[in-house]
């Protein structure tokens, strides 16, 4: 790759009585003449089986995809079909829980391909400014859709929506008992990297639950580096009282 791109993550478990949920991917892999970059977030909900699943086999199958090279945007969404169709059928061993996912793959530098589900988010800082390259699916916007399956959105128990008052997102991998009122469908997006880019900011929602996008790209647009940039955010949604598990991975693009 002609730009020097470093990456680095750090996590902290909320204070909640559960254990740690949130799984990562951070790393760099060599296909033919390509170097791919691997980032993803996976926030499990009721048990930790899901996302670490998902951390063991979910890039492998999209990038098995026959068409990955050509058509990035379909191939990823048969893959996460694929995976979610392979957790509900090992349930029995997995166990009933779930998992959000933001996942990102850099190839050579120069294209980005993002896809995700559920409220983990991924975040594009150009010349300073943030955009935001994933969507968060929330159960108020996709009440329609989920009612359309036959479930509802209740803000009871508890003060948020959630699907059949059970589920705060509306699409996830795995929650095999919601499944029929669940999309697990990604929002795929692909954006071409030029040299304006900075970094990319990908987090769980104990992050994006205290702080905008742009919030996230000030307070780390001045550190150089990437595991400090992604353990300054993460303290800082410590101090702005983020009671969630908090991942956070940064890649520096120069």
């Amino acid at each position: 790759m002609s730009k020097h791109i470093t990456h680095g993550f750090h996590l902290v478990k909320g204070r909640s009585y559960h254990e740690m949920e949130d799984y990562l991917v951070a790393r760099f892999k060599q296909i033919d003449n390509h170097e791919l970059g691997l980032f993803a977030i996976f926030d499990g909900h009721a048990g930790h089986n899901v996302p670490n699943y998902l951390q063991s086999h979910l890039f492998d199958n999209i990038l098995n995809e026959p068409d990955f090279w050509k058509e990035p945007v379909n191939a990823v969404k048969q893959a996460y079909s694929i995976t979610d169709s392979s957790i509900l059928e090992k349930s029995g061993e997995l166990g009933r829980g779930g998992s959000t996912a933001v996942t990102a793959i850099l190839i050579n530098g120069q294209k980005l391909i993002v896809a995700n589900i559920g409220d983990s988010r991924a975040v594009l800082s150009t010349k300073g400014v943030a955009k935001q390259l994933s969507v968060d699916h929330e159960p108020t916007t996709e009440h329609e859709d989920i009612k359309n399956r036959g479930g509802f959105v209740s803000r009871f128990p508890g003060d948020v929506p959630r699907v059949d008052g059970r589920l705060a997102v509306s699409r996830a991998f795995g929650d095999k008992s919601l499944k029929k009122h669940l999309s697990s469908e990604p929002h795929v997006t692909v954006e071409k990297i030029n040299d304006d880019a900075e970094f990319i900011i990908l987090a769980s929602d104990g992050l994006w639950k205290v702080m905008s996008n742009q919030e996230a790209v000030d307070c780390i647009k001045d550190i150089k580096d990437a595991r400090s940039s992604a353990k300054r955010l993460t303290e800082e949604a410590v101090n702005r009282k983020s009671n969630d598990d908090i991942s956070c991975i940064v890649v520096k693009l120069q």
